[in-house]
């Protein structure tokens, strides 16, 4: 399985962005999914995830903003980011397959710049 993010960019305060992972392999649908972020000098966060059911999980720091989707057809999973505040600046990672709490397949990153 490879996972392709893209979406990722600069943009002002306030504005938004929609990440996309693109999926490769027969078994998407059945993963769960989830988008992941590291900013300059911090761990690697989780952000939201949804499983193979559609439920999703967004993180309480942003979750009025952030939203997590999936079209299993399309083999693609969203990340729409709303009102973006310069602390989202990050590198944001898709990850599929959650096995024992851990994602086994990650994406390459896509770099998101929100200035202020």
């Amino acid at each position: 399985v490879q996972l392709q993010a893209s979406g990722g960019g600069l943009v002002l305060a306030g504005g938004s962005l929609r990440l996309s992972c693109a999926a490769s392999g027969h078994s998407f649908s059945s993963y769960s999914m989830a988008w992941f972020r590291q900013a300059p000098g911090k761990e690697r966060e989780l952000v939201a995830e949804i499983n193979f059911f559609g439920s999703s999980h967004v993180e309480a720091s942003v979750k009025d903003r952030f939203a997590i989707s999936r079209d299993n057809k399309k083999k693609t999973v969203y990340l729409q980011m709303n009102s973006l505040k310069p602390d989202d600046t990050a590198v944001y990672y898709c990850a599929g397959q959650k096995i024992a709490n851990k994602y086994t397949y990650w994406g390459q990153g896509t770099q998101v710049t929100v200035s202020s």
